[in-house]
């Protein structure tokens, strides 16, 4: 439906949606805490003004008080709130510090980071590192877990979650339940498989690690990537 045919109140949502929130206005964005407007002017409306009487700026917007919000028509103690809320969400995040990504510089630091997911399970799961492109890491996840010997791996669903992460490189890792860290014949192929479709889309396949008990076996370590 295009944005034209909508309500007053719900273009902003449809915008946010189809265009990203960059793209919205100051008063649209208001817009959207607010929900609604009042009986004579839509929630966009509602939001210019009440911007208008701050000079368009959230700091002066910030400094009004719950009573002084609720002086404009259709803003009840509950939008009041929402919006002041909303700033000050803004002000905590602006104060705090953008935390560093961990980098990952070697098979025995992703070994680390998912033994405490993969030690001492009775089954085999198949974990993936996302990565940037200076290998920080983006996220961390399960995708698929099985039986004692064996666990099945959808490589459409492992590069759907890598392309939605924006990951450039990926660390692939799962358990042997058995102790047993030589890679299996199935091992191998999968492993080969998540690389070739890697090549296809420019994602990187830094590493597979089979992670035993207190240990790991890596297969770029190993020559076989």
């Amino acid at each position: 439906m295009s944005i034209k045919f909508l309500s007053e109140d719900d273009r902003p949502r449809e915008k946010f949606l189809l265009k990203g929130k960059s793209a919205l206005s100051d008063s649209e964005l208001l817009a959207i805490i607010l929900g609604s407007g009042n009986t004579e002017e839509s929630a966009v409306e509602l939001a210019q003004k009440i911007l208008k009487s701050v000079d368009n700026n959230w700091q002066n917007l910030s400094l009004l008080s719950i009573k002084d919000l609720m002086k404009f028509k259709g803003i009840g103690e509950a939008k009041a709130i929402s919006i002041a809320t909303a700033l000050e969400i803004g002000r905590r995040k602006a104060s705090q510090e953008i935390p560093e990504k961990l980098i990952i510089k070697s098979s025995e630091q992703a070994f680390k980071i998912l033994l405490p997911h993969l030690s001492d399970l009775r089954t085999e799961e198949f974990w993936v590192i996302f990565l940037n492109q200076k290998n920080q890491v983006i996220k961390k996840t399960q995708i698929s877990k099985g039986g004692i010997s064996a666990t099945h791996v959808d490589v459409r669903v492992l590069f759907k979650e890598a392309l939605e992460n924006f990951s450039t490189n990926i660390i692939v890792a799962h358990n042997h339940p058995t102790g047993v860290l030589r890679p299996s014949e199935a091992d191998i192929r999968i492993t080969k498989n998540i690389q070739n479709a890697g090549e296809i889309l420019d994602i990187k396949l830094l590493d597979h690690i089979i992670i035993g008990e207190n240990s790991f076996y890596s297969f770029a370590e190993a020559g076989l990537l």
